[in-house]
Parts: C-alpha cells; structure tokens; sequence
C-alpha cells in the first residue's frame, strides 16, 4: 500500500535521523509548522464560509422578497421565509476545523517507551500464539 511507503518521520526514526539537542527542535520546528497550517486553514475556512453566508443572505433576500419576518423553513420561495440549508455547510466546516484542531493540538509525539512497550507487547502476544 501507499502508505507504507509514504509516512512523516516518528520520533524513533527521528531520534535515528538526529542527535540529542538537535531532536527537541526538530519536534519543535515540526509542531510550529503543523500550528501555522492549521491556523492558515481555520482562516480561509472561515473566510469562505463569510462568503457563502453572504451570497446565501442576498439569495434568500431576493427569493423571500424581504427579510425572515416570518421565520425559516426548509421551503423555498414562501414570502418572508428564509429556507436555513446555510446550517449545513456551517457544520460540517465546524467539525472539520474542530477534528484538524484536536490533531494539530492534541497529538502527542511518539516515545522511545511507548515504542518499547509496543514492541513487548507484540511479543507477547507471538510468544502465547505459539
């Protein structure tokens, strides 16, 4: 598969790769740079979900003749009632920007000991399926 051969650097591999100091500020820079995509993403996600909830208001505007004095609905061109499908897209790019936030801000680097734990672990287990 693709993705066997393509992956970013882990902090075993890295710790391999880089000496002692250099280590720290390599997962630095790397978390640095992950903040800066994220926070350039949530931006322009925000900025295109502001346009498409103007051309959402003047289409609505133009197709209710006037404001929502009469409330919202999934209908479209009822007078005064404005159909709410803008919600949708709302969502999704909330919870889009929320699940990149948890993994940009959450994400833990890897261990040498959960590495080693790992590897106890799955030896272990061939040792008991023998």
């Amino acid at each position: 598969m693709l993705s066997d051969f393509h992956h970013e650097l882990d902090d075993g591999e890295l710790d391999a790769a880089v000496g002692g100091g250099q280590l720290t500020r390599q997962r630095a820079i790397r978390q640095i740079e992950r903040r800066r995509r994220f926070w350039i993403r949530a931006t322009t996600g925000t900025m295109l979900m502001i346009v498409v909830a103007v051309i959402w208001a003047f289409a609505e505007y133009h197709n209710a003749g006037g404001w929502p004095t009469k409330g919202f609905s999934q209908s479209s061109g009822i007078s005064h009632v404005w159909n709410y499908w803008i919600i949708y897209p709302a969502i999704v790019w909330v919870l889009l920007t929320v699940g990149d936030a948890m993994r940009v801000f959450w994400r833990k680097p890897i261990t040498e000991d959960e590495i080693k734990r790992e590897i106890d672990r799955q030896a272990g287990e061939h040792k008991r399926a023998a």
